[in-house]
C-alpha cells in the first residue's frame, strides 16, 4: 500500500530518505542544511520492503533505491550510494564496499582485507577516493509510461590508504583513509573530528549540491 504523500497531494511537506538507519538520517539532515520539508526515514513513514541493489555503478544503485521507494510510497525520495575506489585494485571495492570481505563483513574485516591486498605498496600506489551519489526521485513527475525522473548530485574525497588503522572516529574505512590534504603517515579520517570531516567528505559535498537542487524544486 502506498503511503499518503501529503494532504495536498504534492509530496512537498515530506521527503523520504531511503534508509532505516537513524544515524544516516541524522547525518543527512545535518549535511543538507535547513529545508522547509521534513526528512523522514523508511521506518518513520512505515514503508516496507527493500530495493534490489544490483547495479554496477553508484549512480545506478542510488537511482534504483530512489525509484523503488518513490513508487511504493508516493513520496519524493532521496537515496544514496557510496563507497571506496582504490586505484591499485582497478577501482575496487566500488559498489561492493560494504561487502568487500563478505556479505555480512564488519568494518574491521573489510579494513583487514584491504590492508592485506595493498601490503608492501608505497604511498604513491595506495591512492584512493570516497565517492557518494545522491539520487532524488520525484513520483509526481512520472511520465506517461510510469518512468520516475531522477536528479543526481555527486561528491568525491581524494586520498590514500594508510599502512595501518589509526583513530576511532568515523566508520567504515575511515581509520585507514588518509585524505589527500594529509601527508602519508599523518592523520586518517578516523582521527578527524566529525565537524572537520563533514566539511570535506564525499557525502557532505554531494549533500550541499543536492541542497541546491531541493531548494530549486521548492523543498
Amino acid at each position: 500500500m502506498k503511503a499518503r504523500a501529503t494532504a495536498g497531494g504534492t509530496g512537498r511537506s515530506r521527503l523520504l530518505v531511503a534508509t532505516r538507519s537513524a544515524h544516516k538520517l541524522r547525518e543527512l539532515r545535518e549535511l543538507l542544511g535547513p529545508l522547509s520539508t521534513q526528512l523522514v526515514s523508511l521506518d518513520d513513514a512505515g514503508i516496507p520492503g527493500d530495493a534490489l541493489e544490483d547495479g554496477e555503478t553508484f549512480e545506478s544503485n542510488a537511482a534504483k533505491k530512489a525509484r523503488f521507494f518513490a513508487a511504493s510510497s508516493g513520496l519524493p525520495t532521496l537515496a544514496d550510494d557510496s563507497g571506496l575506489e582504490v586505484d591499485a585494485l582497478g577501482g575496487g571495492p566500488g559498489v561492493r564496499t560494504r561487502r568487500y570481505a563478505g556479505e555480512n563483513a564488519t568494518d574491521e574485516e573489510n579494513n583487514v582485507k584491504l590492508l592485506r591486498e595493498l601490503a608492501g605498496l608505497p604511498p604513491e600506489r595506495r591512492t584512493a577516493r570516497y565517492r557518494c551519489v545522491l539520487a532524488l526521485a520525484l513520483p509526481e513527475a512520472a511520465g506517461p509510461r510510469g518512468g520516475i525522473p531522477v536528479r543526481f548530485s555527486h561528491g568525491t574525497l581524494e586520498g590514500r590508504i594508510a599502512v595501518a588503522p589509526r583513530g576511532s572516529g568515523g566508520f567504515g574505512y575511515d581509520p585507514i583513509f588518509e585524505p589527500a590534504v594529509e601527508r602519508p603517515g599523518d592523520r586518517t579520517l578516523g582521527e578527524w573530528t566529525a565537524e572537520a570531516k563533514n566539511r570535506v567528505s564525499h557525502r557532505g559535498r554531494a549533500a550541499r549540491r543536492m541542497h541546491a537542487i531541493l531548494a530549486e524544486l521548492g523543498f
